[in-house]
């Protein structure tokens, strides 16, 4: 199999509409940019300024306005149209059906949509597997240019403003009304993010290289994290890169305000890697990006890496669970692992090499 690399990214968040504003937002401690929606007690990290479009057109047209701009910035529109394209998301084109109240309809169209705003002549994908989605994109997309199927492909993590998703998790009591504290003494729930990401494999070698991932999914626990799957799943992304756990310089926890889920993970992580290796959450600056946390998150953490700039925690992290997280890194990591988790008992992990860090 032929190794895949990370080409370029782009990225849409609440920290900015491009990777320089996350980055120099994250650098100036810039707060993130937040709503709330009508009626709605729950804050979210807003990719979009000002309310969300108030018909079905100009959501559309935000959403076009947004995907086109992070892809570009990827670079993925140069040399990639004719590579497969990977749309990983949640809530897909919810917030424009909430305008129409047009619930009917074929899944894909959106991803068929979306591939249309960007003129592209590949083949189209829909992952749409919860919190997972762009895992198992890059993974997809890893496959098929390890095999020499395409040279190229664009992996576009989508969780566009809506109002289905946050009230769909506040029912289930999961969010946070102010904050989210990943892994913080006094954390109380999860915060929804916005983010549109676009991240560029290839074959052709760049700074960044995919080494192995593995998504597990665990049954005994569909809507909370399960140590053996996300232990599984760990184990399986070393192997596949040919890694041991000593490799890893950074990881990037899952951490996304839950009580039980954050003491879970803490506690894998501080078995399996020790508690020498640094331990950075991005939810507190993105928010939960839900289907597009692969990218969004992948996308993030290489430009801090690339930057030296790293996000800085505004509440007490719980002593006793994590005592080494939001801590800069000494020096630049060769090595990261990034975890996820979602919904369904997915539970995935992604090992990415730094080729400019040694």
């Amino acid at each position: 199999m032929r190794p895949t690399y990370l080409r370029g990214a782009g990225l849409a968040s609440a920290l900015g509409p491009d990777l320089p504003a996350a980055v120099h937002a994250l650098r100036t401690d810039a707060p993130p940019r937040m709503r709330r929606h009508a009626g709605l007690d729950w804050p979210v990290h807003a990719v979009w300024e000002g309310e969300v479009p108030a018909s079905e057109d100009a959501w559309m047209a935000h959403a076009r306005e947004t995907v086109c701009a992070a892809a570009r910035e990827s670079g993925a529109l140069d040399t990639a149209r004719s590579g497969p394209l990977f749309i990983a998301s949640s809530s897909r084109d919810i917030g424009a059906r909430e305008q129409s109240l047009a619930w009917h309809g074929d899944t894909h169209a959106f991803s068929e949509r979306v591939a249309q705003w960007l003129d592209w002549r590949g083949p189209v994908f829909s992952v749409f597997n919860a919190c997972t989605s762009a895992v198992q994109a890059v993974l997809s997309a890893q496959r098929c240019i390890g095999a020499g199927e395409c040279e190229d492909a664009l992996v576009l993590g989508l969780e566009l403003p809506n109002r289905y998703t946050v009230c769909g998790l506040a029912a289930m009591q999961l969010l946070s009304t102010e904050r989210a504290q990943p892994c913080g003494a006094g954390r109380a729930g999860l915060v929804v993010g916005e983010a549109v990401a676009a991240l560029h494999l290839g074959a052709a070698p760049a700074r960044w290289r995919i080494d192995g991932g593995a998504c597990v999914v665990g049954g005994s626990n569909p809507a909370g994290l399960e140590p053996q799957a996300l232990a599984r799943a760990l184990d399986l992304a070393l192997a596949r890169g040919g890694l041991q756990a000593r490799d890893i310089g950074l990881v990037k926890m899952h951490a996304a305000g839950s009580g039980a889920n954050d003491a879970l993970e803490a506690s894998l992580l501080a078995e399996r890697l020790g508690t020498h290796v640094p331990w950075v959450t991005l939810k507190p600056s993105l928010g939960h990006t839900l289907g597009a946390a692969g990218a969004a998150e992948l996308a993030l953490l290489t430009a801090c890496q690339a930057a030296d700039v790293w996000p800085r925690l505004h509440y007490a992290p719980d002593p006793a669970l994590a005592p080494q997280l939001g801590k800069a890194p000494a020096h630049a990591a060769h090595r990261l692992l990034l975890l996820f988790a979602g919904f369904g008992g997915g539970h995935a992990a992604l090992v990415a090499t730094d080729q400019e860090a040694r």
